[in-house]
């Protein structure tokens, strides 16, 4: 009964995201891009000088934390984007876009070697879907608990304003200070990867600023303070969702 209640939830909330995704999105002419990507997180890459968003699918963002299934911490954002990275092997992808999101990025499906990577991040686990076309997918990765449903966390779209209404999602069992431990302030106090070292500040006019280690901001920054600061594991990441750097 638990499973079943969680896969209501889940398709629930993946309605409301498909429906908000049609409304911040806008129709421009169909386009191709091909080549071998930079992979900036594990639904969005940088391919012939654009950024292309991945759509029908959320995974977590780089900062993103989750529990395995020990009920241990693990960078599962870091770790979505690294699948994806050695999915991809340098080869060649053909993204086919059909519009672009709030953030000016293309929108749309990409293939290696005729394989829809789209539907792939889903069907192995490491991002959940937002299309219908792709929920049977999701069901089986969270019946194999494969990739992020092999123990618990948050979905990808409430993690960046989970509160404790926020409903943990994943493995058959989900530990019982779940909720307790992917809320705490002190969750973010450290980046989730060595190399996720850059800041990203929210300031009240809802500007988003990204500080760099070495900045006289940066030091300033106390990432425990309020959850709407972020890590990013690179500029181009920080760019590619609307933040600026910041001039000092």
């Amino acid at each position: 009964m638990d499973q079943e209640r969680k896969v209501v939830v889940g398709m629930k909330n993946r309605g409301i995201m498909f429906a908000l995704l049609a409304l911040v999105t806008s129709p421009v002419c169909a386009a191709t891009f091909s080549g071998a990507p930079r992979i900036l997180d594990g639904n969005t890459i940088e391919i012939d000088k654009t950024n292309v968003r991945l759509s029908g699918i959320e995974a977590p963002e780089t900062d993103q934390i989750c529990l395995d299934a020990e009920g241990r911490r693990w960078a599962c954002g870091v770790a979505a984007r690294d699948e994806l990275i050695k999915h991809s092997n340098g080869r060649t992808w053909d993204c086919h876009t059909q519009r672009v999101d709030e953030y000016r990025r293309a929108l749309g499906n990409c293939f290696i070697e005729g394989e829809n990577v789209n539907v792939w991040m889903v069907r192995s686990g490491w991002a959940l879907s937002t299309a219908p076309s792709h929920a049977v997918y999701e069901l089986a990765a969270s019946t194999a608990h494969t990739g992020l449903w092999s123990g618990a966390f948050i979905a990808p779209w409430d993690w960046p304003r989970r509160n404790k209404g926020t409903i943990i999602v994943g493995a058959w069992s989900v530990p019982i200070d779940a909720q307790e431990v992917l809320l705490g302030s002190v969750l973010l106090s450290e980046p989730p990867s060595p190399e996720c070292l850059i800041k990203g500040t929210v300031e009240r006019s809802g500007e988003r600023i990204y500080h760099l280690p070495g900045q006289a901001s940066y030091e300033l920054i106390d990432m425990t303070k309020k959850r709407s600061e972020r890590w990013f594991c690179s500029e181009a990441e920080a760019e590619a969702t609307g933040w600026r750097k910041a001039v000092r």
